[in-house]
Order: C-alpha cells, then structure tokens, then sequence
C-alpha cells in the first residue's frame, strides 16, 4: 500500500502524528494537540508512521543548543515525503517555534504552519487555512489566548493524567530560556483544576501529576501564598483518586506549609523531585538563583523529617560558565549529604537567547566532561545503596504499561511505588492490568530499579485497570488503520526527561 493509499485508508479521513521534545509540559501539549486534531476530524496515524501521515505536527523544545538543528533536520527528511504526498502538511510549534518564527518557513518553506506556546488552540484553523489559501500561516500569539486545560485532550494514559495548574515563570534564571518564550506565570482557578481532576478519576484516573513550570510558585497569580499547600489538601479530599505527584518545585518557594501538606496528605506520595543546578553559592549567584547551599540542605532535612520514606531527587548543571574546581566540589558535597534517589545530570551548553550564553568563563567540554563522569559515578553510587534499603519492604506498586522494556522476555511486569521506584515484579496467575495494584516485596536492587522475584503478596483490581481494559477493547473494535485510545506509555514520565532548564526550576 503507498503512502497515499494510506492516508485513505480509513475512509478517507485525514490522518495525523505528534512529535515531541523537551519537557512535561511540551508532552501535556502535545496530549492537547492530539485532541484538537481528533475533535476536527483526524485519526492517529498508525504506531512507527515517521512521517507518514497526512499532517505531522513539531512540539518543539528550545533549551538545547542544537534544537534547531535537530528541528531542520527532521523537517529536511521530511521534505521528499511531502513532496510525493499530496495534501501532506507540516507544522511546527512549540518553544522553538515561538523564538525563530522569522526563520522556520526561510528555512524549510515546504512547512505549512508555523504556531506558538500562547495559540495551540489554533492548531485545525491554521491547517485548513494553509490548505485552502496555499500559502504557510505563522501566527505567534505574544499571550496565553486560553489555558490549555481548556482545550479538547488525547490522553496518554487512562489511569494516570497530568493536570497543569500553571503556565509560565515569573524566575530570571540565567540559563533559560523558557520564561521568555511562554511568559510570566498565569495561574489556574483552585476550582477549575479540582473539577478537572475529579473528571479525570469519575473516567477512571487514580494517579494525577500536577504539572507547572514552576509549580509550587502556584498562587502568586492570584494573590494567595499558601495556594499550592491548600491545593495538595484538597486532592486529598477526592474519593477515588489514589495518589498525587507534582513536578517541578522551585527552592525558593518550598515552605513548611507545602512539607506540612505533603506528610498529612495520604494520596500525596513520599516523592520530590526538587532541582539542585549546583552546590556552590558562587553559581548558584551567576545562575540567579534565589537559594544558597545551606537553605537547599535545609529543605531536604525538614522533609525527611516528615517524611523518612521519601525518595527525592534533582537536576544539576556541570560546567555552568565561571565554574571552578572548588565549585564542583561543592556539589559533590550536597549530592552526598542529600543522598538522592536519582539525579538527572546536565552538561551545560548554552542556549542562545539567555545571559549565559554571554558569560565569560565558558568552560572546556574536556573539563566539562571530566566532571560530568566524577559526578554521575558518584550519584549511581548513591542511587544503588539507597535502593538497597528498600529490600525486604513490602510496597504496593500501580502496575504500569511501557515501563519494562524486557518484561515480555522475564516474564515480569513492572509497577511504581509510592516513591515512584520503578520495580519489576514476578507476573501472578492472576490478570493484572495497567492501573491495577500488586503488593510484593522487594528482593534485589540495582542503581536505577527493584526486583520483586517472590510471588506477589495480593492483587487488587481498580477502577483505574477498568478504564484501562475498556480503552483497549474500544482500541480493538476499531477499523483498521484507527489507533484512538491504546495509550502509547504508561504513567507520565515521573520525573523530567532531558529538560535541564525547561519545566525544572
């Protein structure tokens, strides 16, 4: 069958793929455009389409030095494809697309549609705009037109959800660039993100992430300090909704009352993942970061102190310009007093657009690298003997979908604690589903997951693995060539992919 014979397939219905990069919040947009382009009418194309589908949409990142070159090769393997396909679009938005709007149809003008952070509500009209006129359309709206959450959703999962209570950063941190490509922080209602979630779980939900780029700075929009704290409380008022994440909080606004709020909430999980970027009070000055050392430690034994399960982990930048040796020491010393779960490391590069990038001191990428390796050696080393702690635990896990790339071939499956360590587990004789829960316990540990090699202790079935079960039967009744429901992953990404900068202050 060609390429054209596909996209008809399905009875002549257009068909469509999102492709991602960056952050948590580009993979929430994405689950938006996905759900604008199914409300007009298009199907998903078909799982390793790569291309080949009748509109294929970029959910660009721009903290990367080489995005756009990422970008303009993709969009270059495209070119040929487009141009054997008629009717084929091509569109591209996201933080990259906000900052080179000038450039992208310069530079690739086979591109139909060029759309930014504040407008991807516009997504269908610019199509069929394009489509009709013959000519690219480059809209970049230079405010939010309308929260997110307002737009039609194709969610990823149908047990566990993100839910944005923010856009934007009010933060200047020298490295990034993501407050000036998606604004000042502009905060949800209280209400509206509580009548979202309780959507989500009356759908089956049972685990929601809550989701800002600066999350925990909730409130300040709307004059309310103490916002994020009550929030937290108020989720555990939801019958039905079984736990509760957020990502990423910023030091600066982490206060009693949010750890206050997270130990006396049970569906709040024992999980943080709180950014470092760097141990050294010098950088963290460059970086225009509003927390020193001794108050990051801080934070950490106050949580612990209320929490003594809690698995935290973190990002840090290496090789940040002006870094000394006596500078990186000063991060392998909080990396070993706080003894992270896990920490996502960053060589830094610059990011084109930000204050650093201008920064004398620039370090070379053979220094860089050296201490790159010290660290992420000294971290895997933390992260096994902490793991090693959790033998002999007993924990319920929520079993997940996508997580254990070798469970077909161990016969395992694979499920989140409550601290989010991914385990694999022994499969019971018993039918588990995604958004179901095992109990096990816990016999082996490696740096960066658990084993539960017993029989599982207990089994119980969810409303959570019934929405899922229901999704994929719906998924099998399709026609041929429709793939509207079988979520692609499991639960969202419990702590940041490569970001470094974007949706992790």
């Amino acid at each position: 069958m060609s390429s054209i014979d596909r996209s008809q397939s399905v009875g002549g219905t257009r068909t469509y793929e999102v492709r991602t990069y960056g952050c948590q919040m580009n993979v929430h947009d994405s689950e938006r455009l996905s759900g604008l382009l199914e409300d007009a009418g298009y199907v998903r194309a078909p799982e390793g389409a790569d291309g080949d589908a009748d509109v294929v949409v970029f959910n660009t990142c721009a903290v990367r030095e080489n995005a756009d070159n990422k970008l303009y090769g993709n969009l270059g393997h495209l070119a040929p494809k487009k141009a054997s396909r008629p009717g084929m679009q091509i569109a591209v938005g996201g933080c990259l697309a906000q900052k080179d709007r000038d450039t992208i149809v310069k530079r690739a003008p086979w591109v139909d549609v060029v759309f930014g952070t504040h407008n991807i509500g516009k997504l269908p009209v610019l199509l069929e705009r394009a489509r009709v006129q013959e000519e690219a359309q480059v809209e970049i709206a230079e405010s939010l037109e309308a929260f997110p959450s307002t737009l039609p959703t194709r969610r990823e999962s149908a047990y566990a959800a993100w839910v944005s209570i923010s856009v934007g950063c009010n933060n200047t941190c020298t490295f990034c660039i993501v407050p000036a490509l998606r604004g000042k922080e502009k905060d949800r209602r209280p209400g509206d993100i509580l009548a979202e979630i309780e959507a989500l779980v009356a759908e089956g939900v049972s685990e929601i992430t809550l989701l800002g780029q600066n999350v925990n700075a909730y409130g300040s929009d709307i004059g309310d300090r103490e916002a994020f704290s009550k929030l937290l409380r108020a989720c555990g008022k939801i019958d039905g909704l079984e736990r509760v994440r957020f990502t990423s909080p910023h030091p600066r606004d982490f206060t009693d009352d949010v750890i206050a709020a997270m130990a006396e909430t049970p569906n709040v999980m024992p999980q943080l993942h709180m950014p470092l970027q760097s141990g050294s009070d010098p950088v963290l000055k460059a970086m225009r970061r509003s927390y020193r050392q001794e108050r990051y430690l801080g934070i950490i034994e106050k949580v612990r102190a209320a929490i003594p399960h809690a698995a935290i982990s973190t990002d840090i930048i290496v090789g940040f310009p002006g870094e000394t040796e006596e500078d990186f020491e000063q991060t392998l010393h909080v990396v070993r007093e706080a003894r992270f779960a896990q920490a996502f490391t960053f060589q830094y590069s610059k990011r084109p657009g930000t204050p650093a990038a201008e920064m004398d001191g620039q370090i070379p990428k053979k220094v860089v690298q050296e201490r790159y390796e010290r660290l992420v050696a000294l971290q895997e080393e933390i992260s096994w003997e902490e793991n090693k702690k959790q033998i002999g635990r007993t924990l319920e896990l929520m079993v997940a979908e996508g997580e254990g790339r070798k469970d077909g071939a161990t016969h395992r499956l694979s499920g989140r604690a409550p601290d989010s360590r991914l385990v694999h587990f022994t499969k019971p004789e018993q039918e588990v589903r995604p958004g179901d829960v095992v109990t096990v316990e816990i016999t082996y540990a490696a740096p960066h997951h658990l084993l539960a090699e017993g029989a599982v202790l207990g089994v119980r079935r969810t409303r959570a693995g019934d929405a899922w079960e229901k999704r994929n039967t719906e998924k099998a009744a399709q026609p041929a060539g429709v793939l509207l429901g079988l979520p692609k992953v499991g639960v969202p990404e419990p702590l940041p992919a490569a970001t470094g900068g974007c949706a992790v202050d």
